[in-house]
């Protein structure tokens, strides 16, 4: 009995030993899976606070004050440059050059003497000419005479007067022959860079020199159909060219083609331009800004302060939204559909949506919505240039 008393009391303290074992690994479990949850906790807890904190941050941007600006409705072209009067100047009949009577670049007045071509023959020849065509006048008037006393026939003063008019047509030919071999200036203008040299044989038709004439001067451009009706001639407009940055040039339409190119439904134009200063170039390559309408006053916004979609158009306006705890102003963005206008370099007039006064946000508008806080920082701003011009990198 004793015996089976000992191995009962074995059983019992094995099986308390298990329970312990059994205890201790449920409580290892529980502090596990509580450490895990914990942790899982205190993360979203973190997380929402992070979030919190965000949404209370207020996000820089830059700002300006709206205001309206006087818009002049314009249209735009890309003309060329062209002279007045403008030819390559040549001899119409072949010889040497005898003598040369100008210099490269050289103004010069209408009928100025440029060049000379051998001419000693031609001159021998005309005055034979004359000479011949003054012995037929001579025996025309003598045979006139004669004629009235009845000394020689009627036929004979007839031969007479057709061999004078013979005569004096070979002495007008060779006058022109010899004009020919005298190269003047057509007009009053600029001489280009000599192309000929003394004692050179020229055919007829080689180019001399080019002579332009720079004062007025015309470009000559072309606007699209729709814009006849806004066009007349007299309208003011202004002109650019690369050679002169940020100088314009006014004048005004000259002329407007009576017909519409079929290709292209374009309408060609020319422009006049007083040009004293002979500073615009026949061949240059012209910006054109043509003033039509009547001028209008627009809210005027910066581009980057608009943001476009398939929604439409919006900005950010800041409005005063309290105080923080602090005392300081509370500033709030506030987004609002808009309707854009024209445009103009950076420029572009709001039609609806802003009024003077307002405050928009020019910059940093991309990480905002609606209710968010904004602090204002306009140490660097977006550029509103109604002219834009490329920055150098030197």
């Amino acid at each position: 009995m004793d015996h089976v008393t000992a191995y009962s009391g074995g059983n019992d303290g094995a099986r308390n030993g298990m329970k312990t074992r059994m205890v201790i690994m449920l409580v290892a479990v529980a502090v596990v899976f509580g450490g895990v949850f914990g942790f899982i906790t205190f993360g979203h807890y973190m997380r929402d606070q992070f979030m919190h904190s965000l949404a209370d941050r207020p996000q820089t941007v830059s700002t300006m004050i709206a205001g309206s600006q006087e818009w002049q409705p314009t249209l735009e072209a890309i003309g060329s440059v062209r002279a007045a009067s403008g030819a390559d100047l040549s001899a119409a009949v072949a010889g040497l050059v005898s003598a040369i009577h100008f210099q490269s670049g050289e103004d010069v007045k209408a009928g100025t003497l440029l060049l000379q071509l051998a001419q000693a023959d031609d001159v021998a020849k005309l005055e034979s000419l004359r000479a011949t065509a003054a012995l037929a006048r001579i025996t025309f008037d003598r045979d006139s005479q004669q004629y009235k006393i009845h000394a020689v026939s009627r036929q004979t003063v007839d031969t007479d007067t057709e061999n004078l008019k013979n005569d004096m047509a070979q002495v007008a030919q060779q006058e022109a022959t010899v004009g020919y071999k005298n190269v003047r200036a057509p007009f009053s203008g600029r001489l280009g860079i000599r192309q000929v040299d003394l004692g050179q044989y020229l055919a007829p038709g080689t180019a001399i020199v080019t002579l332009q004439s720079l004062d007025p001067i015309y470009v000559d451009f072309y606007l699209p159909q729709e814009a006849v009706a806004q066009l007349r001639v007299g309208l003011p407009l202004t002109a650019a060219v690369d050679a002169y940055p940020g100088k314009s040039f006014s004048g005004m339409i000259a002329a407007i083609n009576p017909k519409v190119d079929t290709s292209t439904r374009n309408v060609e134009l020319r422009a006049s331009f007083g040009n004293p200063g002979h500073l615009l170039l026949p061949g240059m390559y012209a910006k054109l800004n043509i003033a039509v309408g009547e001028r209008h006053r627009y809210v005027t916004l910066p581009a980057t302060s608009i943001s476009f979609s398939t929604y439409g158009a919006t900005v950010f306006l800041v409005d005063h939204a309290g105080s923080t705890e602090t005392g300081q102003p509370r500033l709030a963005a506030r987004q609002v559909v808009v309707e854009t206008g024209m445009t103009r370099g950076d420029q572009v007039a709001v039609l609806r949506g802003v009024r003077d006064g307002d405050t928009v946000v020019t910059a940093g508008q991309i990480k905002l919505r609606n209710g968010m806080p904004v602090a204002i920082d306009n140490s660097i701003g977006p550029k509103f240039d109604a002219a834009p011009q490329p920055q150098s990198n030197q």
